[in-house]
């Protein structure tokens, strides 16, 4: 039996954004005394809402940050995101295909929804995203919290009336893989450069390399 609902991570699943959002991160850190290279800070922070990366930045640096370091970092991020964002190799067939079969989905992220609007625009999906994508920062304004909480996906979930058991998740991120198997769903990882050990660990199904595998457990 198809599922009720597809949900997607957004950067990394959809959208090839976080060596932008990395290497401004790197640039932005290492200018406040804690070097680091895009690589670096990817591993630390993939899948991370800026608020909670906040914490650990201070903790690193000993000190607390700037009262406007991160509104400055969020506007840089929706400038760079919008100027160097790509499209994952076959997203917008996938997506296109996933409307043929007559399945629901929504995109269920921690970024922004002022990133998601600049990266779908950029990269053309924007027509096919409407209406679809939460964000962490909707779910927090409602008391709720960004991924590893549950709380982004379950928003997706009931926005298409869908029950949470019947809901898949596609997701790159061990944090993300987190978030969907505590909101009860099944949890598939997207690894196409390799790197599927921390996603099974976190509690996916399966790791998939190209998009379009997930066709494979619709049925």
């Amino acid at each position: 039996m198809p599922p009720e609902l597809i949900i997607f991570d957004c950067d990394g699943v959809l959208i090839d954004s976080e060596g932008v959002a990395s290497a401004l991160i790197a640039r932005e850190l290492t200018g406040l005394g804690w070097a680091m290279d895009a690589a670096e800070a990817m591993r630390l922070f993939m899948g991370m809402s800026i608020g909670d990366m906040v914490p650990m930045i201070e903790a690193a640096l000993k000190q607390p940050l700037p009262p406007d370091w991160r509104p400055n970092l969020a506007e840089k991020l929706v400038l760079a995101l919008g100027e160097e964002s790509r499209l994952i190799s076959g997203a917008d067939t996938m997506l296109h295909r996933v409307n043929e079969l007559g399945i629901e989905w929504r995109v269920a992220s921690n970024s922004s929804d002022e990133e998601m609007a600049v990266k779908f625009t950029r990269t053309g999906i924007a027509h096919l995203t409407a209406g679809r994508a939460h964000s962490a920062a909707s779910v927090i304004a409602r008391g709720g919290r960004p991924k590893p909480a549950p709380d982004v996906f379950l928003a997706a979930a009931a926005s298409a009336q869908a029950a949470p058991a019947r809901c898949i998740v596609l997701e790159d991120s061990r944090l993300g893989v987190t978030g969907a198997v505590a909101a009860g769903m099944t949890c598939y990882g997207f690894a196409p450069h390799g790197g599927a050990e921390p996603l099974l660990a976190a509690g996916a199904k399966a790791v998939f390399s190209d998009l379009h595998e997930i066709f494979g457990v619709l049925a």
